[in-house]
């Protein structure tokens, strides 16, 4: 049918432009737009395989890479791929990485080197997702939330945020910290340890760790998250960070 044929077009269009996004925040919460998950499905049944030439280098696939660099006000250093459909804010950069259609990258956030953002993806303003670190993304199904990184957050090299997870403003996550749905996340500040899932709260300064779990072969050691104190409040964020980091010993 053509003119749904034409909405999906239109719809993915709007994406790639920042009009619309998978996801928005209202308040303390965050809404997905499943029309938009769905759309981006239809998308992938709608379009056919081409090959394209981006200077010395080939691709062929059925979305192709963003176009208008420029014009977007972002950088983005060779090979990096931002796929069509995608959406970075003016200031945003990434160094040769990865970056899929449906996510959002807010204004000066930094993608580094060999880190990869998954469809659908919600990173905020002033992120730093460091070297080798892997944003998962949540594109079926379609009611499900994307992994959401909100403003001013570092995520430490080789972490692995996946499954739906939400990081709250300017939380650090340490080098090999992996967040799932699934993961215990151990608050260790408070007289007694605190196991939450699937959230950091804001300014929460987290690295990997592990805790005991009785098996029927025995008791052994599963890997966990550990929050091991809060990053100040502070109007230069940079500053914050980097107390942190010295105050904890967070390697990054």
């Amino acid at each position: 049918m053509p003119q749904a044929k034409d909405a999906v077009f239109a719809t993915i269009e709007a994406l790639d432009k920042g009009k619309i996004r998978v996801a928005e925040k209202d308040g303390d919460k965050w809404t997905v737009n499943t029309w938009v998950k769905e759309a981006i499905l239809l998308y992938f049944s709608l379009t056919k395989m081409e090959t394209w030439d981006v200077g010395f280098m080939q691709y062929r696939d059925l979305i192709p890479v963003k176009r208008d660099l420029e014009s977007a006000g972002i950088r983005v250093v060779p090979p990096a791929i931002a796929r069509y459909g995608s959406f970075l804010e003016p200031g945003a950069i990434m160094m040769p990485s990865y970056v899929n259609i449906g996510a959002y990258i807010g204004a000066s956030s930094m993608i580094d080197i060999y880190a990869a953002v998954g469809s659908c993806a919600q990173i905020g303003c002033n992120v730093h997702i460091a070297a080798g670190a892997v944003i998962g993304g949540v594109l079926e199904p379609a009611v499900a939330s994307p992994v959401i990184i909100e403003d001013g957050c570092f995520i430490g090299s080789h972490s692995l945020v996946l499954e739906g997870a939400h990081i709250g403003e300017e939380a650090v996550l340490g080098a090999n910290v992996t967040i799932t749905a699934s993961t215990r996340i151990v608050d260790v500040t408070k007289p007694e340890p605190v196991i939450t899932r699937g959230y950091v709260p804001p300014r929460s300064v987290v690295i990997s760790g592990t805790m005991p779990k009785r098996f029927e072969a025995g008791t052994f050691n599963i890997p966990c998250s550990l929050i091991i104190g809060k990053r100040k409040e502070s109007t230069d964020r940079r500053t914050s960070l980097n107390e942190a980091l010295r105050t904890f010993g967070v390697q990054v």
